[in-house]
């Protein structure tokens, strides 16, 4: 055991963000009147030094490659940077290396314009929080803003000063694995997830320096592809796009996000990449963003294979749409001075594009200071800190998800004996799960280093892997990308089990951790079945035949369909991937340091034929009735499945507690309210139980009649409460027209006179009730 791992061990879990602390709305600098007309000055008397090779330079983003300092001026990218042909660099790693390459922006190029160094900071930095889906899952706003917070300061000492995310991308579609890097099915939890993220990354002033730009992604709806399959075609209607996908976007840039991503699929039959109708009517006209536009990687050249044109016409295409710089493909650099000399693009394109890069670039106060992200000391004191190890423990912890807890076998004694077993006890690689770009994987805290570390001094723990991921060895390695190896054992599965049982026999419970390895789920990772891998079924289906109590730790990165392993368990505590210190946090859930609080952001399906299923769908003209749905029983000619029931195994915002909170009846302030008055909606809710607890409580609403069809329910508020056992509190949601609002037939914003049934419960589907009849 490292000594490291022993000191984490025996911290408190850090404190979240005091309200003080946290930001809660833009207020930068750089909206001042006077700060913009400077800026606007300054851009201005550049723009009229570069030459067109140096505006087009400004929208060329090229990947660095992985070179070492010395040759930052010989490499290919490195006589383009002296040329002026790069507006900035990604995946580059390093204070060093960026401040090499940064000099040869800045001393050795005619016009000395700095360069911008951007990477995937997408749940962490160094320090590896949980995937976003499971951070989602806290429902806590400080949490979030607080994750973002020291991704950027740790990014920021290491010379990064632009990071691709938050990805804001609502999705009802398990298949895709890229829900693991999103925030799950709910606009409104979305919104809010998506700009505490910007101002976490953004802070207060983006030019301190421990700031770093932001990133929404991608737009557009980029969740709903087809069949779940990655980088597929997307169709909706506008009505749905403005009511369902479209708030995470808007709620980034209403925060202040400094730049947008756009997406791969296509929208209204032209990649998103190419949509004017997206990147300049929809975000610049109606949202106002001032920002500045990038593709996604070789965004423009695919638009090829789409079936635009060959790569200058995509490229013109690109830029006429509002995309301001070219993330790997270089078309823009290769093909733009071409398409203005045939006027297919315009000189005032160029421009203004170049204008939204280099205003950024000031922004950041890199014009001041070129060198001000990225300190070899400073670095080496931030960056995978103890201090920011402990919050992403204390992250990890609230993040995760107790679904099942019979005969309360957790929290789990400290004492006797523990079998723990499953193919990923050990392996510290997958901890971080998908998209972990910079982690310290190999030091990640894997399961059985966090219970040895915690508990060891007490309590016995015997290990055994137990199973594969997979029976299939070539399925494996494909889950084993980038380099995080699953450790398959050659071993037949007979004597896997064989060991397992063994170990089991000897033990007074089972911990059992199974599920997903890191890499099944995330970019490019669709799966047409989103059940546990049979070799691990088996495994579990044999140790229940022991009699052992055994408490499930499930290791996923998306929804699965749980149905054929609910019942084996005594308790199923959903972790995600938890990051750099998973195995402490799941330790600190699984003995009771932390009573688990965590609810789901995504809905757990039955099974696969029920995809895409979520809370906020409409009814249909022929509704099953609710009596028939709460049995799972089965009527003709209504909307029901003749072998599967038309609810959820766990529905959005499920996740129960070591205790247990008791919820009085809904009581409003006023039944009847008229026009623009506040009225308050409130329950008293109770900890029943033994232990300490957090419940996050949920408002919904429903708007009976509308003059389109509106949701059976629309999550409209949340608070996450603490409550010491046999404590009361009453909770309060001010309700306002705007609650009320959504997008008409006409795409106008706005909220309709009518009943409204009020609802507020501890998930979507358990929730307690209170009509009200708002006028005009």
């Amino acid at each position: 055991m490292s000594k490291n791992l022993i000191v984490i061990a025996t911290l408190a879990l850090a404190p979240m963000f005091s309200a003080q602390e946290m930001v809660t709305k833009p207020v930068q600098s750089y909206q001042t009147v006077q700060y913009q007309s400077k800026k606007k000055a300054f851009v201005d008397a550049l723009l009229a030094k570069m030459t067109l090779d140096e505006k087009i330079g400004q929208l060329n983003l090229p990947s660095s490659g992985d070179f070492t300092t010395g040759l930052a001026k010989s490499s290919d990218i490195g006589k383009k940077v002296e040329q002026g042909l790069v507006g900035g660099l990604f995946n580059i790693k390093g204070a060093e290396k960026i401040k090499a390459v940064q000099k040869v922006a800045v001393e050795n190029s005619r016009l000395k314009i700095p360069l911008i160094f951007g990477m995937d900071v997408i749940h962490g930095y160094e320090t590896t929080f949980p995937i976003p889906l499971g951070l989602a899952a806290s429902w806590d706003m400080n949490l979030v803003q607080q994750s973002a917070r020291v991704a950027a300061k740790e990014a920021a000492a290491d010379g990064i000063n632009w990071t691709f995310s938050p990805m804001v991308d609502i999705s009802r579609e398990p298949r895709w694995g890229r829900v693991s890097e999103g925030s799950g099915e709910d606009p409104y939890l979305g919104s809010e997830i998506s700009k505490n993220m910007v101002y976490g990354y953004q802070g207060k002033d983006l030019a301190n320096g421990t700031n770093i730009l932001a990133c929404v992604k991608h737009f557009a709806l980029y969740g709903a592809g087809e069949a779940g399959r990655d980088y597929n075609t997307v169709d909706m209607s506008h009505v749905r796009m403005f009511n369902e996908y479209f708030p995470p976007y808007k709620a980034a840039v209403d925060a202040g996000v400094a730049s947008v991503m756009a997406s791969f699929n296509e929208v209204d039959g032209v990649p998103a990449t190419g949509s004017r109708w997206l990147q300049t009517e929809v975000l610049r006209n109606q949202w106002k963003f001032k920002g500045f536009v990038v593709t996604d990687y070789t965004g423009i050249n695919e638009m090829v294979d789409h079936g635009m044109g060959d790569l200058q016409q995509v490229s013109a295409l690109a830029l006429k749409a509002g995309v301001d710089m070219d993330m790997v493909g270089e078309g823009f650099l290769t093909t733009l001075k071409k398409s203005l000399a045939e006027g297919k693009v315009t000189q005032a394109e160029i421009d203004m594009a170049a204008r939204r890069v280099l205003e950024s670039k000031y922004d950041l106060g890199l014009f001041d200071n070129p060198y001000k992200h990225g300190d070899a000391k400073l670095a080496a004191k931030e960056v995978y800190s103890l201090e920011n190890r402990n919050i992403a423990r204390s992250a990890a912890a609230q993040s995760m998800v107790l679904m099942k807890n019979e005969n309360q076998v957790l929290p789990l004694k400290k004492s006797g004996t523990v079998a723990v077993i499953g193919p990923l006890v050990n392996n510290s690689m997958n901890m971080a799960g998908t998209w972990s770009v910079a982690t310290k994987h190999a030091v990640s805290v894997n399961l059985m280093q966090g219970l040895q570390a915690n508990y060891g001094k007490d309590i016995k723990f015997l290990s055994a892997k137990g199973a594969n991921i997979d029976y299939d060895a070539k399925l494996e390695d494909i889950y084993a990308a980038h380099g995080k190896k699953t450790d398959r054992d050659n071993r037949s599965k007979e004597a896997l089990l064989k060991e397992a049982v063994d170990i089991a026999n000897k033990a007074d419970v089972i911990v059992l951790a199974i599920g997903e390895s890191a890499e099944m789920s995330g970019e490019s990772s669709s799966r047409t079945e989103i059940t546990i891998p049979q070799s691990q079924v088996d495994l579990l289906n044999e140790l229940k035949k022991t009699g052992k109590p055994i408490a499930m730790v499930l290791f996923t990165g998306r929804p699965l369909a749980l149905t054929n392993v609910k019942d084996a368990p005594d308790a199923i505590l959903n972790a995600w991937f938890a990051g750099s210190e998973a195995g402490n946090a799941i330790a600190d859930v699984l003995f009771g340091k932390v009573n688990p609080s965590g609810k789901l952001p995504m809905t757990f399906p039955r099974s696969l034929g029920q995809v895409p299923i979520y809370y906020n769908a409409k009814n249909t003209g022929r509704p099953l009735s609710q009596e028939l749905t709460d049995k799972c029983e089965y009527q003709r000619f209504r909307s029901n499945y003749m072998d599967e029931c038309n609810t959820p195994l766990y529905p959005f915002g499920y996740g129960l507690s070591y205790s247990k909170f008791n919820y009085s009846d809904v009581t409003v302030s006023n039944a009847n309210p008229k026009g623009n008055q506040t009225i308050q909606a409130s329950v008293t809710v109770t900890n029943s139980g033994n232990y300490d607890g957090a419940e996050v409580v949920q408002l919904y609403i429903r708007d009976m009649v509308g003059s389109i069809t509106r949701p059976v329910k629309e999550l409209k508020g949340f608070q996450k409460v603490m409550l010491k056992k046999g404590e009361s509190k009453k909770i309060t949601f001010d309700i306002t027209p705007e609650s009320l609002k959504f997008y008409n037939g006409d795409l106008k914003y706005d909220w309709e006179a009518g009943e409204f049934d009020i609802m507020i419960g501890t998930n979507s589907e358990e929730v307690k009730h209170s009509k009200i009849n708002w006028t005009k």
